[in-house]
């Protein structure tokens, strides 16, 4: 018989703060602090691992060509594109209604041009989301502060980490983290979600021993940590959920602060890179072009004309998914 999933969360018995702005948050002066700092060159190592990982799960690329392609093959991937940017521009529109007035009358061209500018910016956030997941997680794995620290990898969690207390009588605390670049990445109303779907994932966990405590680690917002609350109510959503700010979070994973980790990225970045483009400098390919303005004409949105003359049938192409 399956195992029946536990959800309920029961407020974790570590030690909070008090009073204070951090009332409620774990109190961190009760864990083992950071006796070691990651000397320079291993940094400069793991910010290398991270960004190739990163490369390696998602390009920054607008779009990627083998280097001995053949102008056939170029073609080929063109059209590939055009088409993913036809399925990117249905699956990620934000307002079906706002979306549909604002392109009506204008040309597949004009549409296709600003929809390649928005999901190159896309593939560039995704990539810099994978590279400091992976650059945190080396960081908490070779800061010696943490009994173990493991790569989960799911819907629900990125990482978790197992640190001591310094009463060495109590059971290690689980911190179960899940990474976003900034704040804004997920709207308002995707939050109550995110945060059940992390807890749900900390108290079904078999392997734990002790308490745990939830983590949204923000990579790059300012700020220290704070517990989310019902913006009615005052209520917290999780009693065992904090955000971690990027200038908590970074100094309590990887014993450097914020703008130390940015500039030493920087620092990998300048030696072994060229700059990229600004995403308004990368030019669509025309065979890309010609392909989503071919899968916009299948889908009946553009006339004979190629221009969007019908935002009913856009806002139910794009209602429709």
């Amino acid at each position: 018989m399956a195992r029946k999933l536990t959800t309920t969360s029961i407020p974790q018995n570590y030690p909070r703060i008090q009073e204070g702005r951090y009332r409620g948050c774990i109190d961190d002066a009760t864990l083992v602090p950071h006796l070691y700092k990651i000397p320079e060159n291993e940094l400069k190592k793991l910010i290398v691992s991270a960004i190739k990982n990163a490369n390696l799960k998602s390009s920054r690329e607008a779009i990627s060509l083998p280097n001995d392609a053949a102008l056939k093959e170029i073609q080929t991937i063109y059209k590939k594109e055009g088409k993913k940017l036809f399925q990117y521009f249905k699956q990620y529109v934000g307002d079906p209604a706002s979306t549909a007035h604002q392109i009506f009358n204008k040309s597949y061209i004009i549409v296709g041009k600003e929809q390649f500018r928005n999901r190159t910016l896309q593939k560039e956030r995704m990539n810099s989301g994978w590279r400091y997941q992976f650059l945190a997680l080396s960081c908490a794995q070779s800061s010696k502060r943490f009994k173990s620290v493991s790569d989960i990898g799911t819907a629900e969690t990125d990482f978790n980490a197992v640190i001591e207390y310094q009463n060495k009588d109590r059971s290690p605390l689980t911190l179960y983290v899940s990474m976003k670049n900034r704040s804004n990445t997920m709207g308002g109303q995707d939050w109550p979600k995110a945060i059940r779907a992390l807890e749900a994932y900390a108290i079904n966990d078999r392997n734990r021993i002790g308490e745990y405590c939830c983590v949204f680690g923000i990579a790059m917002d300012r700020g220290t940590r704070y517990i989310k609350t019902e913006r009615k109510s005052g209520q917290a959503h999780s009693y065992n959920t904090e955000i971690w700010l990027s200038d908590f979070f970074w100094p309590f994973f990887a014993n450097h602060g914020y703008e130390e980790i940015m500039t030493a990225v920087l620092n990998i970045l300048m030696e072994n890179y060229q700059p990229e483009n600004l995403s308004s400098e990368i030019d669509m390919p025309e065979e890309m072009l010609e392909s989503f303005g071919d899968e916009c004409r299948k889908a009946g949105l553009v006339n004979d004309n190629g221009i969007f003359n019908d935002p009913y049938k856009l806002v139910e192409f794009f209602c429709n998914k």
